[in-house]
């Protein structure tokens, strides 16, 4: 990995002035839980140690603490024999879990050369099997609680996102299952409507009246508990207890850790591109007004949602 990778995001620092982090969350199969513990101990430094049954914890790494563990719906629902029992079943099909803490640029860079070194090992990604439907989710840190560094970000995911489906396409399995969702269409036409100098209130409310589900390419319900938990409590999330935190939640991207063209960089790239969007408010009002015109169907956008994608690109300096 070249250190031109994991761009720098528009605002790169938070509200107090230091990088703005993200924690990662990397699915794959191939190693066991203790297996992954003792590479990453090796590789990264630290000491590894079961935590809870097959769950494993490798602490003071130059990464900070890992938390490595299989399904975390299974270890929470499941007690004694019947954990055991769903722990082997789904070991089939169920991929093991590698969650870090928050990680700065050169923590990501790290991160992304002990990915290549669980390659190395056997690791299977995604692609491995029409049983996989591996993920790897980004929780970049919010540049600030202000209204425009929600909103935007949220919107620009909203309006892109087919397109996105399109341009860089997930894997057929996590596309058909349930935990990568699009967003509603009614939800992006009421966000387009509000545009990106909406009050955040108001975008909240009417994201919950469209969706209260976890499993949408991007899961924003993290964020609004934590800044409005009035507006909407952690227990109703669909999908899961949400657990309030001042991140984005981006579960779009891919695991493919056995392909050697994929790398964290690749999907880092995604986030990036909805940020770099967001950061153009203008294009941002522009592309409101084209979705709007288009009456939401996204096949009438055709060459014009391209020209203002390419246009995106070419003001970030990558075309």
């Amino acid at each position: 990995m070249t250190r031109e990778a994991i761009a720098p995001l528009p605002k790169p620092c938070n509200a107090e002035g230091k990088p703005r982090r993200t924690g990662v969350e990397i699915e794959f199969a191939g190693l066991t839980e203790a297996r992954i513990a003792q590479i990453a101990a090796q590789a990264l430094g630290g000491e590894a140690r079961r935590s809870d049954g097959q769950d494993w914890e490798v602490t003071g790494t130059k990464l900070g603490d890992l938390q490595v563990y299989l399904d975390i719906s299974v270890r929470k629902q499941a007690d004694g024999a019947l954990k055991e029992l769903g722990l082997r079943i789904g070991r089939e099909v169920i991929p093991v879990e590698i969650v870090t803490e928050p990680l700065d640029r050169e923590g990501l860079l790290q991160l992304s050369d002990f990915i290549e070194l669980l390659r190395s090992e056997g690791a299977q990604g995604t692609g491995r099997s029409l049983l996989y439907g591996f993920g790897l989710h980004l929780n970049p840190e919010i540049a600030s609680s202000k209204a425009e560094d929600i909103v935007r970000p949220l919107l620009a995911f909203a309006l892109i996102e087919e397109w996105m489906r399109e341009t860089w396409p997930i894997e057929r399995t996590r596309e058909v299952l349930p935990f990568t969702a699009p967003y509603p269409k009614k939800l992006i036409e009421d966000l387009a409507r509000l545009g990106p100098d909406a009050a955040l209130d108001e975008v909240i409310v009417t994201y919950r009246k469209h969706t209260l589900s976890r499993n949408h390419g991007l899961d924003m319900l993290p964020i609004f508990c934590e800044l409005r938990p009035d507006l909407i409590a952690p227990e109703e999330g669909k999908g899961g207890t949400v657990s309030p935190r001042p991140a984005f939640h981006f579960r779009l991207p891919d695991c493919r850790i056995d392909d050697e063209t994929w790398s964290l960089d690749s999907e880092w790239r995604r986030w990036w591109f909805v940020e770099t969007l967001a950061a153009e408010p203008e294009l941002l009002g522009l592309m409101c007004r084209e979705w709007l015109t288009a009456k939401t169907e996204f096949h009438l956008l055709g060459g014009k949602w391209v020209e203002i994608c390419e246009k995106i690109l070419r003001l970030a300096g990558h075309r």
